[in-house]
């Protein structure tokens, strides 16, 4: 069984590793690591463990989150209203966005960063990425060193920093400059319109 003062290093451990944009590996190698150095854990300190990770990741990322939701407020009017008329587009598809991200090894930034500058709602921003986070760590606490070995392999450091980096800059630009609004509007026209039935006159005698 860990300590107190055990979990407490691996709340803050996480929480500080996520605090740090694009540069944290990911939570199911950090909630690994951390049960690796635990001596005799039982189930139980795992599933502990894995959720300790899980809090500290959500709450680290809920700070970035909300940077950019209040960033948003000093936009400009029209791309407030953009934004706005995006964020209707996406907000179905937004709580599975976040839960996606926060369960796979994808970088976190480029759905976390965006959602914020359209001011999804903060409440459910923590619960799913919470969620997404608990189904990663505690599988990642489980599995301890042996995961750690097998996902450390797939994708080096710097490559997932420089991605995680340029798909922010990317949907971000995306979200400010262009109107999804219109192209999903043109994109049903095109869907919806069918062709007009050929039309025969009949030839006079």
């Amino acid at each position: 069984m860990a300590s107190i003062i055990e979990l407490l290093i691996i709340f803050l451990g996480a929480f500080g590793i996520n605090l740090i944009p694009f540069v944290g590996p990911s939570n199911l190698l950090i909630a690994s690591t951390a049960a690796v150095g635990i001596v005799g854990a039982d189930p139980t300190t795992l599933v502990l463990v894995g959720t300790l990770v899980a809090i500290g990741a959500a709450l680290a990322k809920g700070i970035h989150y909300m940077i950019t939701f209040f960033i948003s407020d000093h936009l400009s009017q029209k791309r407030r209203q953009k934004l706005d008329a995006d964020a209707v587009k996406v907000k179905r598809w937004a709580f599975l966005m976040l839960f996606i991200a926060a369960a796979t090894p994808i970088p976190d930034e480029p759905v976390v960063y965006p959602l914020g500058l359209m001011k999804y709602n903060p409440a459910k921003f923590f619960v799913a990425f919470l969620l997404g986070k608990l189904s990663i760590t505690i599988i990642g606490a489980f599995l301890g060193s042996w995961t750690e070995g097998v996902f450390s392999g797939i994708l080096s450091q710097s490559t997932m920093i420089i991605l995680s980096i340029a798909l922010t800059i990317v949907i971000t630009v995306v979200l400010l400059k262009v109107d999804l609004g219109k192209l999903a509007e043109r994109f049903m026209k095109r869907k919806d319109k069918k062709p007009e039935p050929e039309t025969q006159t009949a030839s006079e005698d």
